[in-house]
């Protein structure tokens, strides 16, 4: 599966990490650069989009099947509109002890491209937001087969989140192997040969979480893997208090220097993916 004409990034890190927050804030920031973007939650809690759909909780993909006994052939079964006209998708999982989660991620993204998710609403950026314990199977799915071509793996000086960092990247460089991904900093090259595509980690972003040493921690780990750290996000109580409003920061307050922080990290973004098309 290849698509074309638009910036496609995985957003990857342990569980608790703040995958999610990271996700819809950059969403938002986009959608409020006038961007039109797609986010899709890839992890069975299917909370991903919650901020930006004012706290209220979407119906997965998966739960649709199963409540439903059919497949979905509209968009707009499985899909919402959200903050600044993000379009919200959740894959879900099965029912839990009755399957696999990762191969409810490769059947939810399946039907997104049967449903012409990605031709009907034709986003400039499509966001995904995968559970990064465990990096095989459905959780893989958006590293390969064209899904997406940025990678960012959010870590922070914890021990437990360094680690699943160092997962992610070895798993993009098994990829790489197998002609599916590449490590690489700002402004690599990304080739794309028949069906085979490359995504690359464009970096990583530090979400503190105020641990002892957590800046020289994480420096470390980004030097041993030569990956960039492309962002920082500081602990914010701000944050925290506009998700209990279920919206993103962008969204109650997008002149705070939080809310900077997001849109310099999107700008990032779009200035690499402008030199790589050139």
């Amino acid at each position: 599966m290849r698509i074309s004409n638009m910036l496609k990034v995985a957003i990857y890190g342990k569980g608790g990490i703040g995958k999610s927050t990271i996700t819809s804030n950059l969403a938002a920031a986009f959608a409020a650069m006038g961007k039109r973007v797609i986010q899709i939650g890839c992890d069975p809690k299917a909370d991903s989009t919650i901020n930006l759909l004012g706290g209220e909780p979407l119906s997965p993909v998966m739960n649709y099947m199963r409540e439903e006994d059919e497949e979905p052939e509209e968009l707009d079964q499985i899909a919402k509109e959200g903050f600044g006209g993000v379009l919200c998708i959740e894959t879900g999982g099965p029912t839990p002890g009755l399957g696999c989660a990762g191969r409810g991620i490769i059947t939810a993204l399946e039907k997104l491209e049967e449903t012409g998710a990605y031709k009907t609403y034709q986003p400039d950026i499509v966001l995904y937001d995968v559970l990064g314990d465990v990096v095989c199977g459905g959780f893989s799915m958006p590293m390969r087969k064209g899904y997406a071509d940025q990678v960012f793996i959010i870590t922070s000086g914890e021990n437990m989140a360094i680690h699943a960092g160092a997962n992610i990247a070895m798993a993009v460089e098994n990829f790489k192997n197998r002609g599916y991904a590449s490590l690489g900093g700002i402004s690599s090259a990304v080739r794309n040969f028949e069906d085979r595509s490359y995504a690359r980690i464009f970096g990583l972003i530090l979400n503190h979480r105020n641990v002892e040493n957590e800046t020289e921690k994480v420096q470390a780990f980004a030097e041993e893997k030569k990956i960039p750290i492309v962002g920082e996000i500081p602990r914010s109580d701000e944050i925290i208090r506009w998700e209990d409003q279920g919206k993103t920061v962008i969204e109650g307050d997008a002149d705070s220097e939080i809310s900077k922080r997001f849109f310099e990290l999107a700008e990032k973004l779009l200035e690499d993916e402008t030199e790589r098309v050139r």
